[in-house]
């Protein structure tokens, strides 16, 4: 079995202006496709949400930089790791995440371990 990091992104859309019981609905949402997912045995790591307020890049010569930005297009929203026989099975844990109905995407990525080659 390997791992893979589910990336959660997402668009900043300043009109977006859910009602509680809709985040209501979202969060139900998250949490009952997590759960369909730790039920199978398959949730590695339940990850975390990045904030999208707080952060700083680093860069060579010790340049630190803001960020992340709400200006840019997208951003990291948060990741959880599955573990999967394939990457086709990665991709279909993926394909049921809620993001998707809210404009988000998945971004799916193989955790290379010291004896991998890949």
């Amino acid at each position: 079995m390997k791992e893979f990091v589910l990336i959660f992104r997402n668009s900043v859309d300043p009109n977006a202006k859910p009602s509680p019981e809709q985040m209501q609905q979202v969060l139900t949402n998250w949490m009952n496709w997590m759960g369909g997912i730790a039920a199978q045995g398959k949730l590695a790591d339940k990850g975390n949400r990045l904030s999208m307020t707080e952060g700083k890049t680093v860069r060579p010569g010790n340049v630190v930089t803001d960020g992340p930005f709400t200006e840019i297009k997208e951003f990291i929203n948060g990741y959880i790791m599955v573990k999967a026989a394939s990457m086709d099975e990665a991709v279909a844990f993926a394909q049921d995440c809620p993001i998707l109905q809210i404009g988000g995407n998945v971004e799916v990525r193989k955790v290379v371990t010291p004896d991998d080659n890949s």
